[in-house]
């Protein structure tokens, strides 16, 4: 069922590799950083379940990082309501443990795992505040658009059209994880 989904992961991890191979000084991830645990940003259904079927297998996590996840539900329905503009708020994630390490790392989605590097939005480059990419200067990017249309498309082929665009934060995904869990 997630077949598709982790070969665009590993497509991804692999030029995410790549980026940092050929720009070593440039990508300053590391574990602990944590920056990218604090971005907000949704996540596409098939990303949601794919979370959620992972979570599912260890209840402990959801457990503990319960509360965590409904500050940052409550805060994402804040923004939400007042119309804030996510590129500049800030909210932790809630997989995100004490320890500025994250709960589900090898089921990240696919902004956690591109979050280092130059990407592309809607035809606008970003670049993480702390990597040592400048605007200036000139790198492969991630363009993210087509990567989401792939997103879309496993959304849909798991859940139907209504999920096709329909976007979801974290942390519903641990207040409401049986809504994500593929129907068996």
């Amino acid at each position: 069922m997630f077949f598709k989904l982790e070969k665009l992961l590993q497509y991804i991890d692999k030029t995410v590799i790549s980026i940092a191979d050929e720009y070593p000084a440039e990508v300053k991830c590391a574990p602990g950083c944590a920056d990218c645990c604090h971005a907000v940003f949704d996540v596409s259904f098939i990303e949601a379940a794919y979370i959620a079927a992972y979570l599912e297998q260890h209840p402990e996590i959801i457990a503990e990082q319960q509360e965590l996840a409904s500050k940052a539900a409550e805060a994402w329905e804040a923004l939400s309501r007042e119309e804030g503009d996510p590129a500049k708020a800030r909210i932790r994630c809630p997989l995100l443990a004490d320890n500025n390490l994250c709960r589900a790392h090898e089921v990240r989605p696919i902004n956690c795992r591109t979050y280092g590097t130059p990407t592309v939005i809607n035809g606008k480059g970003h670049v993480c505040g702390f990597s040592g990419f400048h605007r200036q200067g000139s790198y492969p990017t991630v363009d993210l658009a087509p990567l989401q249309q792939h997103l879309a498309s496993y959304s849909a082929e798991l859940a139907g059209e209504t999920f096709r665009v329909r976007r979801f934060p974290i942390a519903w995904i641990l207040l409401r994880l049986e809504f994500f869990l593929p129907r068996k």
